[in-house]
C-alpha cells in the first residue's frame, strides 16, 4: 500500500495551504525582528488540531499517527521550523506515566492548544549524556523540593506547564547511571516563569519566535500531584518517545531543506546574470538537482520509519539514521540555497538565511549527530566497551 493515501494527501494539502498562506507571512516578518510567535498563530493551529495530532480521540485528540505528524511537521517546518517545533506534545512524552485521572485533567487541554509545554531536563554539564543529571527533588511531606540548574529550555516563559526531569535518588545510590530521575509536570501562568524560579534568555543565533532560557530552581516546591509515574522511572519515559521525536526533527529538518530548495530555484529563474537567468548555469543546475535528490531520499527514509513506528515495530536504529541523515542534509541543502542566492542570501531579506540557521540546530537538538552515529554504530559493530 502507498504511504500517501488519500487522506494523507489531503491532511498534507491542508498543512501546506496553510503554511505557505498564513505561517510564512508572519514568520518573514517576524523572525528577523527575533519576536515571538503571536497567539493569534497558535490559536489558529489549535483550531487545525495540530496541538493534538497524537492524543487520542478518546481525550480529545486527532488519534492519528507519526505519519500525519510528520507530514503536518514538515509543512509548517518549510514556513517557520519554529511553528512546527510548537507542536510537539510534551506532555505525550511522559503520558505513558499518568494515572487516568492526569490523562482526563490534561490531555484534552493539551490537545485544544490550551495547555502548551517546555521540557527543563538539560543541565549545563548534562546535555545528550541525560544519565548525568544532578538537580535533586528531595521529599517536603507530601511534596519535593527541587534545587538544581537547567539550560535550553525553550518556550519557559510561554508554556502553561513545564515538565522537570529531577534526580529523586542520587547517584551514589543506584545501581545505574539512568536510575533515580523522576519527572514532575508543574503547572504555571502563561507568559512568566513558575513563582520562585529564576531564569534568563540565552541569546541564540536562530530558532526565534521563541525564547530559550537557562533556569534556577532553589529549594522549588512542588506538590505531590506533579509527579508523573513512579519515582526513579522518568528516564524510561523519556526514553520511550525518542524514535517519534527523531521523526519529528527529521520531519522539521526536510521541511527546512525543502524551503531553501524552493527559494533557490524561485531565485535562479529570476535573477539574471551575464544575460542568462542564473539557473541557465549548468553548475547551478546540477546543484538544485543534488539537493532536490538528498531531500527525496531523507523524505522516503523517514517516511518508512513513521510506517514502523505506526506499526509499533522497535526502529531505534532507523529512528537514528533518519534524525542524522535528515538534519546532514537540511544544513548542507539550505547552505547550498543560501549560496545560489549570492549575497542576497546573506542578509534578512530572503528566508534562506533563517532556513540556513535553523538547519544548523538540527544537528544538535534531540541528540546530536555523534550520537545518532553512535546508536547506529551500536547496531550495527555491537556496545564499544
Amino acid at each position: 500500500m502507498s504511504f500517501m493515501t488519500d487522506e494523507r494527501l489531503q491532511i498534507q494539502q491542508a498543512a501546506r495551504d496553510f503554511s505557505l498562506e498564513v505561517v510564512l507571512p508572519i514568520a518573514n516578518k517576524l523572525d528577523p525582528l527575533r519576536e515571538d510567535i503571536p497567539i493569534s498563530l497558535r490559536d489558529q493551529m489549535a483550531q487545525l488540531g495540530y496541538f493534538g495530532i497524537l492524543i487520542p480521540e478518546a481525550y480529545g485528540g486527532l488519534g492519528l499517527g507519526c505519519s500525519e505528524y510528520c507530514l503536518i511537521t514538515e509543512e509548517l517546518s518549510r514556513a517557520w521550523m519554529s511553528a512546527g517545533s510548537i507542536i510537539r506534545n510534551l506532555g505525550l512524552m511522559v503520558a505513558q506515566g499518568m494515572t487516568e485521572e492526569q490523562k482526563q485533567h490534561w490531555l484534552p487541554r493539551m490537545a485544544r492548544g490550551e495547555f502548551l509545554g517546555a521540557l527543563a531536563m538539560s543541565e549545563p554539564n548534562a546535555g545528550s549524556d541525560v544519565a548525568s543529571l544532578t538537580t535533586r527533588a528531595v521529599p517536603d511531606g507530601q511534596g519535593w523540593r527541587i534545587t538544581g540548574a537547567k539550560c535550553w529550555c525553550t518556550f519557559a516563559d510561554g508554556a502553561d506547564y513545564i515538565v522537570i526531569i529531577a534526580r529523586t535518588t542520587p547517584l551514589s545510590a543506584v545501581e545505574k547511571r539512568h536510575h533515580g530521575l523522576s519527572a514532575f509536570l508543574v503547572e504555571k501562568p502563561r507568559g512568566e516563569l513558575p513563582p520562585g524560579v529564576q531564569g534568563s534568555p540565552i541569546p541564540k543565533i536562530g530558532y526565534y519566535g521563541w525564547k530559550t532560557w537557562e533556569l534556577a530552581f532553589d529549594n522549588f516546591y512542588v506538590g505531590p500531584e506533579s509527579l508523573i509515574g513512579e519515582l526513579s522511572k522518568a528516564f524510561y519515559y523519556v526514553s520511550h518517545g525518542l524514535e517519534t521525536a527523531r521523526a519529528h526533527t527529521a520531519a522539521r529538518s526536510i521541511g527546512l531543506a525543502r524551503g531553501a530548495l524552493e527559494d533557490a530555484i524561485t531565485y535562479a529563474k529570476q535573477r539574471v546574470q551575464f544575460g542568462h537567468p542564473i539557473g541557465e548555469f549548468q553548475s547551478l543546475r546540477f546543484r538544485i538537482a543534488t539537493m532536490a535528490t538528498r531531500i527525496e531520499a531523507a523524505r522516503q527514509l523517514l517516511y518508512s520509519v513513521c510506517e514502523k513506528i505506526d506499526s509499533g515495530v522497535r526502529c531505534d536504529k532507523e529512528a537514528a539514521m533518519v534524525k542524522y541523515y535528515a538534519a546532514e542534509v537540511s544544513e548542507s541543502v539550505t547552505s547550498d540555497a543560501l549560496q545560489i542566492h549570492g549575497g542576497a542570501g546573506y542578509t534578512t531579506h530572503f528566508a534562506v538565511e533563517r532556513y540556513w540557521r535553523d538547519a544548523r540546530l538540527t544537528k544538535i537538538f534531540e541528540g546530536t549527530s555523534e550520537i545518532q552515529q553512535r546508536i547506529i554504530s551500536d547496531h550495527l559493530l555491537g556496545k564499544a566497551r
